[in-house]
């Protein structure tokens, strides 16, 4: 798969490696993803989620971005057991948003109980 790359491609800067699988059945297991995404190219890791938040969803880790590429423009709304994937690039920055502003508001409170301060209400404030 990797050999039919041209020489100095420039890609858009969204694709990586890291493929981020949704809407899979719950039962898929990893051997059936690595029959469905190895057509594609050499795989380094799948992760198929497990707990009750994770259901239905996947990593995928290819060796080559090339490869990762061609997965992600053929695999996008792929039938499998009547369900259809839906494949994107790994986005770190998007995936660690939440958890970072949640990090921030805690380290936020804790700065405030350390010196005593505290909000003004909203509701309570005084019009101008």
């Amino acid at each position: 798969m990797a050999m039919n790359r041209k020489g100095n491609v420039r890609l858009p800067p969204e694709v990586n490696r890291i493929l981020y699988v949704r809407n899979l059945p719950y039962k898929i297991t990893a051997e059936e993803m690595y029959d469905i995404f190895g057509k594609y190219g050499a795989i380094r890791q799948i992760r198929v989620g497990n707990t009750p938040d994770t259901k239905g969803t996947a990593f995928v880790v290819y060796e080559d971005i090339f490869d990762a590429k061609n997965a992600c423009d053929h695999l996008s709304g792929f039938n499998v057991c009547n369900r259809y994937l839906v494949v994107l690039y790994y986005q770190s920055n998007k995936a660690f948003k939440k958890m970072d502003t949640e990090k921030k508001k805690e380290d936020l409170d804790k700065m405030k109980q350390k010196y005593g301060l505290s909000t003004p209400d909203i509701n309570t404030s005084q019009p101008r």
